[in-house]
């Protein structure tokens, strides 16, 4: 049985980060960065979207740059199928 984080990175998704950069609700000259990440699918990037949407609709700190990085962890040139199997006990 795989993981659901290994079924998602077959489907296509790959790891996101985003380096959130925001201004902070006391003081909006200072700046501060928040990094997220997670499993997402380029170029639309959903979970990202949603996660901004998120932040705007319920914190107070003003978003001022989002940079975004992703990379697919598993491409079809990486998977094989094999014609053995082997056990180890």
């Amino acid at each position: 049985m795989s993981s659901p984080d290994f079924a998602r990175q077959i489907a296509g998704y790959g790891l996101t980060t985003a380096g959130i950069l925001y201004r902070l609700p006391d003081h909006p000259s200072i700046l501060q960065e928040y990094v997220w990440q997670e499993y997402d699918l380029a170029p639309g990037f959903p979970e990202l979207n949603r996660f901004l949407s998120f932040w705007e609709q319920s914190l107070e700190g003003k978003l001022f740059r989002v940079t975004v990085s992703h990379k697919e962890l598993i491409g079809p040139q990486e998977v094989r199928l094999r014609d053995r199997e082997f056990s180890l006990h």
